[in-house]
């Protein structure tokens, strides 16, 4: 709880870097499961292709997140 209300107090563009740095990285885990069921072997059923569309979660969360660290770069650069 404490953390959430450390994210709380910080500004609007630290909220948004935060965010979009987080999109990344579940855009990265998308991206290596969609890698993963491309590289899958026919073998088993337990290997079967599953349900999750990978590739469309890994577009729309690199999209999103990439927006939002755009969209505060300016200020987290003039802090430095």
């Amino acid at each position: 709880m404490e953390l959430l209300d450390r994210f709380m107090l910080l500004s609007d563009a630290a909220q948004f870097a935060i965010t979009g740095g987080l999109f990344w990285a579940f855009a990265g885990f998308a991206g290596v499961m969609e890698r993963r069921r491309m590289k899958r072997r026919d073998v088993s059923r337990l290997e079967q292709v599953g349900w999750v569309p990978w590739l469309g979660l890994f577009m729309a969360c690199a999209v999103i997140g990439g927006g939002m660290l755009a969209m505060s770069l300016p200020v987290v650069l003039g802090s430095l």
